[in-house]
């Protein structure tokens, strides 16, 4: 396990999208690491992993985040909403000396979450996050970044997600990564739609502080290879889970393998469906059906498990 350095204050993420920009200019990299770069105090070194004690949800915000992904506003956070505390932490993380790849055009593949018992809305938290798990991949390398959340010394939540970096390919590495949710029955149908409109990038960034340039405007995803703007995995994530909130028990695990970006504007249609045992499966699949009868896109499968077994060994 990395070792962790302790951070006095949460990090700033305008430094840490400024490290990611430079890491992307050619030659650039020495620049980052200079003094007139701010926040690189708060970047992680080699093998190093980032934490925080004592950080609580803001209310307002917390609210906002609510109406984006629509969550009921409650006295409990959503089990997606650490995610969002620890977002600066893993910035800074992805953004150091010691992260392997450069932050902008990494591909979020797959996300775990484990909620041990609902959180408090207004509940101190210590955080930690780490990067783990270096391997190989059919379309380039992956990685594994880690976050935790702790209250009292109690692990009451737990995050794991891949992130790929494309490039040269390993084809023997097929398989080598977590399973993920299974497809749901093609009988199941869709209970719900949802249109998006162009601006849900930057209302999501808004409250989440996630601003990568393709889910910000038209001319920036382009600039990155997408014709238009996409959604983030994260609010996908969100919006599934929040959809089911009222069957959600006080611990779980919640899985989702992204898979076709949702482009914006558009729409979404969503699936659910019981499990044997207890759990539920969904699906986020293109909305209106296409010219010609073809078969719907599937953006999203994830699935919902009473239990609550580690994301960090279950996997």
């Amino acid at each position: 396990m990395a070792a962790e350095r302790k951070l006095g204050g949460m990090p700033s993420l305008l430094p840490s999208y400024g490290r990611a920009a430079l890491s992307a200019v050619p030659g650039a990299s020495l620049l980052a690491r200079l003094p007139l770069v701010p926040g690189g105090g708060g970047a992680a070194s080699p093998g190093e992993g980032l934490a925080i004690d004592a950080v609580e949800a803001d209310l307002g915000r917390l609210a906002d985040y609510c109406r984006v992904c629509g969550f009921t506003m409650r006295d409990t956070l959503p089990a997606t909403y650490p995610h969002v505390l620890s977002f600066p932490l893993q910035m800074s993380l992805m953004s150091g000396d010691g992260f392997p790849f450069p932050l902008l055009g990494l591909v979020h593949l797959d996300n775990a979450i484990t909620q041990h018992r609902p959180i408090g809305a207004t509940e101190s938290l210590d955080l930690a996050v780490r990067a783990e798990d270096l391997r190989g991949h059919p379309k380039g390398r992956a990685i594994s970044l880690v976050a935790e959340a702790r209250s009292g010394g109690e692990l009451v939540w737990e995050e794991t997600g891949t992130l790929l970096h494309r490039g040269n390919g390993d084809p023997t590495a097929a398989g080598s990564g977590p399973v993920g949710p299974a497809p749901l029955p093609g009988d199941v149908h869709p209970s719900t739609e949802w249109r998006l409109g162009e601006d849900l990038g930057r209302r999501y960034a808004g409250v989440s502080g996630d601003r990568n340039p393709i889910h910000m405007h038209r001319l920036s995803a382009r600039a990155l290879g997408f014709p238009r703007a996409i959604a983030h995995g994260m609010w996908s994530m969100a919006r599934c889970i929040a959809q089911l909130e009222g069957r959600l028990p006080d611990s779980f695990t919640t899985e989702a393998r992204f898979q076709k970006p949702v482009l914006l504007p558009g729409s979404v249609a969503f699936a659910a469906a019981e499990q044997e045992g207890g759990g539920i499966s969904f699906a986020l699949r293109s909305g209106r059906a296409r010219a010609g009868g073809d078969t719907p896109r599937t953006h999203l499968l994830g699935e919902i498990r009473k239990d609550s077994v580690s994301v960090l060994t279950d996997r």
